[in-house]
Order: C-alpha cells, then structure tokens, then sequence
C-alpha cells in the first residue's frame, strides 16, 4: 500500500509505503513531464538507497533533501496507515 505524503507546487507527488517487516519504508517520488511522460524516483528508508529515472542531477538532489529533511515522520507514518489517519 502507498500513501499521499505531499503534493509540491510542480504537482509532484511523493508517497511512501507501509513500513516492511525489515523496516524498510520505499519513497516514491513521480513528476509528470509533457515531453517525457513521467519522471520518478524510489527511495528506500533507511539505508537511503535511490533510483532515479529521469531526474535530473539538480532534481534529485532537492529530492534526497527533502527526504532526508522528512525521513523522520514518513518513517513515524509508515507505522500508522499514512498521514491522514
């Protein structure tokens, strides 16, 4: 199961999933793009291991901020069905 996490000002989402029996949380992270179709990026918690499919190196960047800037409560929601229990 994803969850909504947050909508930027670009309408990127990022989700993450419930948190796995290993106590891994995936972070996904979609971009529509009109000349490409859509760019995303996974990120597993906690190792912080990425994949990126067609970021930017710029883009991802942002995006590795941001979820190490929020790595704490996606790991805390991932426990609790999402942010929106």
């Amino acid at each position: 199961m994803m969850y909504p996490y947050i909508t930027l000002d670009d309408d990127t989402e990022v989700t993450h999933s419930d948190m796995k029996s290993d106590g891994r949380v995936k972070v996904y992270i979609e971009t529509l793009d009109e000349k490409d179709g859509f760019h995303n990026a996974v990120c597993y918690l906690p190792d912080y291991i990425w994949e990126n499919n067609g970021y930017s190196d710029e883009e991802i960047c942002f995006y590795k901020q941001l979820v190490r800037d929020n790595a704490h409560l996606i790991m805390e929601f991932s426990q609790k069905g999402g942010i929106y229990v």
